[in-house]
């Protein structure tokens, strides 16, 4: 008969931290394995494009610190997945070198796995031209020429390369990007928990206290995985599970709450139960999985786009800004001749954007009052351009010629931009954009994942 199996989540981020004391009273109470997502791409393209982790290095150390403190105490496996934040070889190798340093200090010694998901552009346009790549939607163009000059690709791992570290001995799993579900479906499907069971309830724990009532800050998740369903509760008493909150999370991050699909298989939760067991439980079951006829794994990808310098103003002028795009609109003709008269044709490779905040500055096209209501708007002046010299030589054109760019009602010089810097403008340094959103078809679930193991 298969035991039960005690998953425990340490936080949603490796970087944002949890409770020492929820840690512990998880752990300590019997836990199977501890696992923790150490990344996403939320944040968008620029950690997969530049390599650059998402720190600070020093709150993952001490995270990273606790969860091997905790599971080495307690025998138990420690998976982690998406290293820095993007998964990319860069990313994985910074996370390991803090594991190595924290074993230095610390005097431990484990059996380390790090498991590489950055594919090489070769392989992956060897791969395009043999047709194992589809795009998902919404998808950009993929070309082997696109696929050649960009800067970096991940393939998203399911559960299989982490079952392979695990039955190869490693104690710790340093994963590149990954499932954010398999790093909590590993281990249980691996002791024989079905699929259904053990992808449902990674799906729960993926983003740690995520799931409670009221996620007060970011904090530890366990689940108990039995064949038949799972419940999942907080180690801290503080916080509560109900019905509601759990079947919540299931639609986070997901376009449909009843169909999630992994690596391998897709999970379908529409004759899910959710039932409250006690003040602070959730009883899940009834969730479904299906084999995949073909199994793929998502390929995410980062190219450069440029390089960026950025104006941040405001607007208080009530004449202005009841004739905001008219202004805008004028402006840019100004800016686009200026610009046209003093740089050489072939340094013109810009790109500017007006982000008007107080109107419809986060949600864009999208916002469905497109109006301002207030007394004063921000106006975010955006310049990308083929270099960094060239965005910043761009730069100052735009925000002075804004600074005095006239109206109908008004005659003389006037001043439209308050600035809350100087100078005004700030180098923002490269920026990506995704360049791939497409799925690869592999024989072999391991296939693009490199794994290493040491004794540290």
């Amino acid at each position: 008969m298969i035991k039960t199996i005690k998953a425990v989540a340490a936080s949603g981020n490796l970087s944002t931290g949890f409770r020492e004391e929820s840690l512990i009273a998880a752990v300590r109470s019997g836990a199977s394995f501890l696992g923790c997502d150490a990344g996403s791409t939320d944040s968008g393209p620029y950690y997969l494009g530049s390599g650059q982790p998402r720190g600070p290095r020093e709150g993952v150390k001490r995270n990273l610190r606790l969860m091997l403190r905790e599971a080495l105490s307690a025998g138990i496996p420690v998976v982690i997945g998406t290293a820095g934040h993007a998964g990319g070889r860069p990313h994985l190798r910074w996370l390991a070198e803090i594991a190595r340093e924290i074993a230095r200090e610390q005097s431990w010694h484990f059996r380390l796995a790090t498991i590489d998901s950055e594919v090489d552009k070769e392989t992956l346009a060897a791969a395009f031209l043999r047709g194992e790549i589809t795009p998902l939607s919404p998808a950009p163009e993929i070309s082997e020429k696109i696929i050649l000059s960009a800067e970096r690709f991940v393939a998203m791992m399911g559960i299989e390369p982490i079952q392979k570290a695990l039955r190869a001995g490693a104690q710790v799993v340093l994963g590149g990007r990954c499932s954010d579900v398999a790093i909590y479906a590993a281990v249980p499907v691996l002791a024989g928990i079905p699929k259904a069971v053990a992808f449902h309830a990674g799906k729960i724990l993926e983003c740690g206290a995520a799931a409670v009532a009221q996620r007060l800050y970011p904090d530890c998740m366990a689940a108990e995985l039995r064949p038949d369903g799972f419940t999942v509760e907080p180690p801290n008493p503080g916080l509560r599970c109900t019905p509601q909150s759990v079947a919540a999370h299931t639609l986070y991050e997901n376009a449909d709450p009843y169909t999630l699909v992994e690596p391998g298989g897709i999970l379908d939760t529409r004759s899910a139960r959710y039932e409250a067991v006690s003040e602070r439980a959730v009883r899940v079951t009834g969730g479904r999985f299906t084999e995949s006829p073909r199994y793929t794994v998502r390929l995410e990808g980062a190219a450069l786009a440029g390089y960026r310098s950025i104006v941040i103003a405001g607007i208080r002028d009530p004449l202005v800004l009841r004739q905001l795009d008219a202004f805008l609109s004028g402006l840019r003709k100004v800016v686009a001749g200026k610009i046209a008269e003093i740089f050489p044709q072939g340094e013109q490779q810009y790109a500017l954007e007006f982000r008007v905040y107080g109107r419809n500055g986060a949600m864009g096209a999208l916002e469905p009052v497109a109006a301002i209501e207030g007394h004063e708007a921000g106006l975010v002046i955006d310049v990308v351009a083929s270099s960094q010299k060239l965005a910043s030589d761009i730069l100052p054109l735009v925000w002075h010629t804004a600074l005095h760019h006239p109206i109908p009602e008004y005659e003389g010089m006037v001043s439209n931009l308050a600035f809350p810097f100087s100078p005004p403008g700030i180098d923002v340094g490269p920026v990506f954009r995704f360049c791939a959103n497409h799925v690869w078809q592999l024989e072999d679930p391991c296939r693009p994942f490199q794994m290493n193991l040491e004794e540290v």
